[in-house]
């Protein structure tokens, strides 16, 4: 007979967690999507602006911005029984990407988001992935009043390797942001998968 306590033990070997980065350009919404889908309260590395910050800082279209991640965002998300995703959201702005290192280290894949107003901004993070082989996938964050363009576009405007998936998505959702997710999970066990057999074969 098998008892309850061996049951929970089997359970917590059979779980499994997954490492997620969050990255993307300043202001884009990285902390947002993390505290929009952690089913526990995020851990928030933030600051607020300064004067001195403002030197480097490019908060045009992103006004209203007041605060920044100075080291990582945290959360965790429950995809489904037995599979759960840390979230660590990396901050945007050169000076603190030497912690983009360490965050990475363990990492399934990365969400890079996007602003179709500020493209640019994301163009450090998808060469950071690309040059590392870290699966990633694009997440268009669509801000009210931003123009919309089509997956094709934005895929075509950054350059992205074939195959890369470019989604839209609003990062103040729960359901928007966990369907990013779960794509970049699909897309990473396929990544993975085809890297096993290659090497193997």
């Amino acid at each position: 007979m098998v008892s309850e306590h061996s049951e929970s033990t089997a359970d917590e070997h059979s779980a499994m967690a997954l490492k997620i980065l969050v990255a993307g350009g300043f202001g884009v919404g990285k902390t947002t999507l993390v505290g929009a889908v952690s089913e526990i309260r995020p851990l928030r590395t933030e600051e607020m602006l300064s004067e001195a910050g403002q030197l480097v800082d490019d908060t045009d279209g992103v006004d209203q911005k007041v605060t920044t991640t100075v080291a990582m965002d945290f959360g965790r998300i429950t995809i489904r029984s037995g599979l759960s995703l840390y979230l660590f959201g990396t901050p945007g702005q050169d000076r603190f990407w030497f912690l983009w290192d360490e965050l990475s280290q363990g990492a399934l894949g990365a969400v890079v988001l996007a602003d179709t107003r500020r493209l640019e901004d994301c163009f450090p993070a998808v060469d950071y992935f690309e040059h590392r082989h870290i699966p990633f996938v694009v997440a268009v964050n669509c801000f009210t009043g931003a123009r919309s363009y089509g997956a094709h576009d934005v895929c075509r405007a950054l350059d992205l390797d074939q195959g890369t998936p470019v989604v839209l998505c609003d990062a103040r959702d729960r359901d928007s942001g966990k369907e990013v997710l779960i794509r970049l999970v699909e897309y990473a066990g396929r990544m993975h998968t085809a890297r096993l057999l290659d090497s193997v074969g």
